[in-house]
């Protein structure tokens, strides 16, 4: 038995997606995207986020369209910040990780009227303004209404991997 240093079933760097390759060298802020209250809340862990000034200031994110994550005109969302504790919860609510009896078990989440937000983490309450499809991606671009702010190192996605 031979014990590769690379994953056997990987594209070849030749034949994989130059955007994507490109994409994957940009750091990204790790967030926590949620709405909705008791159980019907839901998440998404959402890593292509920017924040844009303005009066007001807006959130703009990328989301998965065929994620359970779905949004409308004028709906509330929260928006936590993860930290370098947080990968866990990245995972399953990137639905790469179990999260048996739902992944609001995983951590400890403070009812808003934006959604749920995880305790002692840096939030946005956010009114989502529009949508519109980009690329493979369902660009969401919100209202920020509320910000609380808490001090703690970010988690950040390089290259495929959480990092702090």
């Amino acid at each position: 038995m031979t014990i590769h240093s690379t994953h056997p079933f990987a594209t070849p760097p030749e034949r994989r997606d130059a955007a994507r390759r490109l994409r994957g060298r940009l750091a990204s802020p790790v967030t926590l995207w949620a709405t909705g209250e008791g159980a019907s809340r839901v998440g998404l862990t959402v890593s292509s986020i920017l924040v844009a000034l303005g009066d007001p200031a807006r959130v703009i994110g990328l989301v998965d369209p065929d994620s359970d994550f779905a949004l409308e005109l004028g709906e509330a969302l929260a928006v936590s910040v993860l930290e370098e504790g947080d990968l866990g919860l990245a995972e399953a609510f990137a639905g790469l990780a179990p999260a048996p009896g739902g992944a609001f078990r995983l951590g400890e989440f403070a009812d808003t009227r934006w959604g749920p937000v995880l305790a002692g983490r840096s939030w946005a309450g956010v009114r989502v303004e529009s949508t519109r499809q980009v690329g493979w991606s369902t660009e969401v671009t919100g209202v920020i209404q509320q910000v609380s702010l808490t001090e703690g190192t970010p988690l950040v996605h390089l290259r495929g991997r959480y990092r702090s």
